[in-house]
């Protein structure tokens, strides 16, 4: 059994944004981004992604950790945009020293689970935003290569102080700017 829904959703926040799909807490301590799905290689068809259809065409702007070189990507029409700028990442937890892959190769992955926001179609995704006019917010965080502690691989925030996207490959954090 499953109900569609359309509507906004905010993690962490009282108030909802109307032009917003999807938002995460802003207060002046928020110390956490998002991370994103861990992923075997990518291609233009999401076999990639472990029990998938091959049938399913990879959607633009589809961001994603990159197991195999380590690295978060970005897909577009011409392919997929390296966000981590060659550098090389690590799934070894320097806390723990537990490598991230042996938690999620024990997982047993669900292909059809599927979290929409906005009006549902077919596009292939654990969590797919699929409003036309609206977009995601990411977490907001002061200087997050400073402010969050233990950062997973894959995982994306704003930076409020230079004002650009922060990507974490496990080893290091690059920062985009338009």
């Amino acid at each position: 059994m499953s109900t569609l829904y359309s509507s906004q959703v905010a993690i962490g926040k009282t108030t909802v944004n109307p032009s917003v799909s999807l938002e995460f807490y802003d207060n002046a301590d928020n110390a956490r981004g998002i991370v994103l799905p861990w992923v075997d290689g990518v291609s233009n068809t999401a076999p990639f992604i472990t029990n998938s259809p091959a049938t399913e065409t990879v959607a633009n702007g589809t961001i994603v950790y990159d197991k195999t070189d380590k690295k978060v990507k970005v897909k577009y029409a011409n392919g997929w945009s390296d966000l981590s700028v060659d550098a090389t990442g690590t799934t070894i937890d320097p806390i723990t020293s537990i490598d991230g892959l042996t938690l999620q190769n024990a997982l047993v992955e669900n292909p059809k689970a599927k979290v929409s926001i906005g009006t549902p179609t077919n596009t292939p995704g654990i969590l797919v935003l699929e409003d036309t006019n609206k977009a995601m917010v990411l977490p907001k965080v002061s200087s997050p290569h400073l402010t969050i502690k233990n950062p997973a691989p894959g995982m994306m925030a704003y930076d409020t102080v230079k004002n650009q996207l922060a990507v974490f490959n496990g080893t290091v954090w690059t920062f985009w700017k338009p």
